[in-house]
């Protein structure tokens, strides 16, 4: 997915240490959160676990079902899922970064 410089931002360093076991994933969902869906709920933003694909809505949303993904799996990298938006989050590190050479998800 990501070379070494663009999970470094440069720096030599990486942004955040979970990158390193980030691999390409698959959505589970094209544009919603399957599980707000099953409860006939709304969501305000998606994000995309980047262990396996789970699609989840934000900490806005009613529901944050991302969050309660990580805590039930500890998969620790999200991303944007939303249209142009190319930042990541890691639950573990408490971090908000964007990988060089990496943009949007879609």
């Amino acid at each position: 997915m990501a070379s070494d410089e663009e999970r470094t931002g440069g720096s030599g360093g990486l942004i955040c240490g979970h990158l390193a076991d980030v691999d390409e994933v698959t959505p589970d969902s094209e544009d919603s959160c399957l599980d707000c869906v099953a409860l006939g709920d709304s969501w305000v933003h998606l994000r995309e676990c980047q262990t396996c694909g789970h699609i989840g809505c934000c900490d806005s949303s009613k529901n944050k079902h991302a969050t309660a993904h990580y805590k039930a799996t500890g998969h620790p990298l999200i991303r944007s899922y939303e249209p142009g938006e190319g930042w990541w989050w890691c639950y573990e590190d408490e971090i908000v970064f964007e990988v060089e050479g990496i943009g949007p998800v879609r």
